[in-house]
Order: C-alpha cells, then structure tokens, then sequence
C-alpha cells in the first residue's frame, strides 16, 4: 500500500520540500525527549521521557529477535518507532486509555508527510498493530519488557506497587523469547551486574586500604 507523502503536514501548515521536511521530522523526534511516560505518576516513583524508553525498547528488540532467530533489523526498527506518534499525541497510560483515545495513525501521517519516509514507516506501524509477524510480536514483547525493568528496578527498591504492577506486566508478555526473560528479570536484582560483577575486595580496596 503506497501512502500519501505530500499532503497533510500537520493539518494547514505550508507545503515545504523534502529535505525541509525532514529536518522538521527530527525536531519532531527530538520532543521525545520532553514526552514524560505518565504511568509512574500512579505508581509514585521513577520517571522516564519516551526517547529513553524507546532507546532501550529498540536493543531489548535486537536481543529478542536473536533468541527468536527472526529478522533483527525489523524488529530493532519497529521498537525504535513504536512511540513516535507520541511526540504529537503525548503517551497515555493505562488510567488514561480508560476515559482518552488519539488519532495515532493520523499523527504518524503528519509527522512522515512530505519526508519520503511514510512508505517505509507507516507501514511498520501497521504491522505492530497487527501482531501477525513474529517481529511485531517481539517488537511489543520489548515494549513491555522495558518497563517490567523498570518495575522491576522501583520493587528492588521498596515500591510494594511496583511488585503489584510486575506481576501484571509479565503476563502481557506473548512470546516464549519474551517470557522467559520476562520471568528472568522478575528473579534478578537490578543491581549485580555492577555490584557484583569486580572482585568483591574492590568495595574495600577501592580508597587504597591495603
């Protein structure tokens, strides 16, 4: 399916070239930076902007798809953009989707108007919709497997919510890629890969104690 590439950029703003265009789309990215992921106001601590759960949702993506055997630069690309609706719609949270809905699409066609990249963008948002590809279902797989980090982090450190909110997380999970290190990092404190990874002496010697 070819989408249209010159139109609707942003509703009435001017028609502007493409190279224009792409710098506009990552100005546009760049207020992923400035989007706060809302849910943490419910759970009480922690916070993230989208650009930072989409950075680590993208290499959760990469891993997966190596466990899985399945294409890793679809995968790692249908992470990377899974938000980017966000920077126009703002993220809505699970309280929020209750009573509030966005245009998701539509906010994707504005944004990739006129940039050249709508034919190969929008239709990677149509498959993560979809869950019919493997990469897709990895794909939402490391979206949720960014924030059971996350949780997992906020329940290390005392948030009783959190472990609430884990539990719950890890049965969204669809894959067996995705379960099983859903389960793992369920099991693993958040802080043994710096904390005991030197020689336990190092905490000791570390100010020149012999």
């Amino acid at each position: 399916m070819k989408h249209d590439d010159t139109n609707a950029q942003g509703g009435a703003a001017p028609v502007r070239d493409r190279v224009t265009r792409i710098a506009d789309f990552l100005f546009e990215c760049g207020m992923l930076r400035k989007t706060p992921r809302t849910g943490y106001q419910f759970l009480g601590s922690g916070s993230e902007n989208v650009a930072e759960h989409s950075f680590r949702t993208a290499v959760i993506g990469y891993v997966l798809a190596r466990m899985a055997d399945a294409d890793e630069a679809r995968t790692t690309l249908l992470c990377l953009f899974h938000d980017l609706h966000e920077a126009r719609t703002g993220d809505f949270n699970y309280v929020n989707r209750i009573y509030n809905s966005s245009t998701r699409t539509m906010a994707l066609e504005h944004a990739t108007a006129g940039t050249g990249l709508a034919d190969e963008l929008l239709p990677m948002w149509e498959e993560l919709e979809a869950v019919q590809t493997l990469e897709a279902q990895l794909a939402q797989d490391a979206d949720q497997l960014d924030f059971i980090l996350n949780l997992k982090e906020e329940a290390d450190m005392g948030n009783r919510y959190a472990t609430q909110w884990l539990e719950l997380a890890v049965q969204r999970v669809r894959t067996k890629w995705g379960q099983e290190l859903a389960e793992t990092i369920a099991r693993t404190d958040h802080k043994d890969w710096w904390f005991l990874g030197p020689d336990p002496e190092w905490w000791i010697r570390k100010n020149g104690k012999k």
